[in-house]
């Protein structure tokens, strides 16, 4: 019987032939992310359990970016902590406001084909575009790994998705993956591995894994796998032939296999409030806008900006609505400015922010209050995620957001 990509990386980890969904392995931890939220309890935790050093201060990464720049006062105290905690452990691997934590981690290296990586936020799940069996822990868990380097998990089922043939123009693959999430709905791959395959996964770029791989959240998987290619290998500065044994094996075991036709695929959007409430966009075009956001971990990437200014350029955003670009890193940032497109979306009307996660997550730059609509490329529309609880949230594409700021309702692009 062959394995599954989750089952592969488990079982070589640990040092066996094979493992089984079920299994409880006890797993050597690659590399750990901690970001400014979490910081102070997990510092508290780790000296409460009597650690007194890193298992591998290397193998740590600090990133402030959910609460940069500072929005209230007690923002500061969890950088004081932080810094403290990095400074007295010696920890180097710490990121001042250089972006967004998931974006970070595979643009930065530190989360790599094979790997398995834990990180105190649910979206850690990103990892898997290049391969890695990423997840978010508490910070307990996060406390343990930190004073021994590993961690307990039981070996998922894997639910395989096939996607073949080539994508509508308008379409992109967070449309893919809101369509899956409305399919499988927000529970129906809880503590289950996707694992995506077929022509049109293989034509994807990076970039568009990454989107996927980090809503996989939504529907409660524990991990969402790519297998490396080309462009993975280019990508994380590996060589393919160290990492060609990472693949589902054709005879291995999946407890579900869905598949869909690129063909068939058109724009979504997930509607208030819930993610996986799904409906074309055609049926809900005309609906009245106050926002819209293109950014945060899940399409805050290049492609995402050239998508949106290759729709905004030469127009305006309606007039009373906001228009807010958020890239998801510094880099991503200083690329789109030397490529011209934050030109374009200056000039379109956009409000372009430092690279972080402060709308996303509803504390800084861009808040709503009751009665007010938007439409958000980001992963979460949950009551009071950017706001009040009586805010309206759609969560589209950057195609779709964009040709929507223009139009100050939702439309197709």
């Amino acid at each position: 019987m062959g394995q599954t990509m989750i089952e592969k990386i488990i079982s070589r980890n640990v040092g066996v032939d094979s493992v089984k969904p079920g299994q409880i392995q006890t797993v050597n931890v690659d590399r750990v992310m901690i970001h400014d939220i979490f910081i102070p309890f997990v510092a508290e935790k780790f000296e409460e359990m009597g650690f007194t050093k890193l298992w591998d201060p290397d193998k740590v990464v600090l990133i402030y970016d959910h609460m940069v720049p500072a929005s209230t006062i007690d923002d500061i105290r969890h950088f004081k902590i932080g810094d403290a905690f990095a400074k007295k452990y010696g920890m180097k691997n710490v990121h001042r406001s250089d972006g967004i934590c998931h974006q970070l981690m595979t643009e930065c290296g530190y989360a790599k084909p094979g790997n398995i990586v834990f990180g105190t936020d649910s979206h850690t799940t990103t990892y898997g575009c290049v391969g890695c069996f990423s997840s978010g822990i508490g910070y307990t868990e996060m406390a343990a790994i930190l004073g021994t380097g590993e961690m307990w998990v039981r070996v998922p089922e894997t639910i395989k998705v096939v996607i073949d043939g080539k994508l509508p123009e308008n379409v992109s693959s967070k449309d893919i993956i809101l369509r899956l999430i409305g399919d499988l709905t927000a529970a129906g791959a809880t503590y289950k591995a996707l694992e995506f395959s077929g022509s049109t996964v293989d034509e994807m770029s990076v970039a568009a894994r990454m989107t996927m791989s980090n809503m996989a959240i939504e529907a409660g998987a524990k991990a969402a796998l790519f297998a490396p290619d080309e462009k993975t290998a280019e990508y994380s500065k590996v060589d393919l032939a160290d990492v060609d044994w990472l693949y589902g094996d054709e005879d291995a075991e999946y407890c579900q296999t869905i598949t869909y036709k690129a063909e068939d695929l058109v724009p979504v959007v997930a509607c208030p409030s819930q993610v996986d409430k799904i409906r074309a966009v055609k049926e809900v075009e005309g609906t009245e806008l106050d926002q819209v956001f293109i950014g945060s971990c899940t399409n805050g990437r290049l492609e995402d900006l050239k998508a949106a200014a290759e729709i905004l350029k030469g127009k305006k955003v309606a007039d009373y609505v906001k228009l807010i670009v958020t890239p998801a890193s510094r880099k991503i940032y200083k690329q789109a400015v030397d490529a011209g497109y934050m030109k374009i979306l200056a000039e379109a009307g956009a409000i372009i922010t430092h690279p972080g996660c402060g709308l996303c997550c509803g504390r800084a730059g861009g808040i709503m209050t009751d009665g007010e609509r938007v439409l958000a490329t980001n992963n979460r529309n949950f009551l009071g995620r950017m706001g009040t609880s009586k805010v309206e949230i759609y969560l589209g594409s950057p195609k779709t957001a964009a040709a929507s700021a223009i139009a100050g309702k939702i439309v197709e692009a």
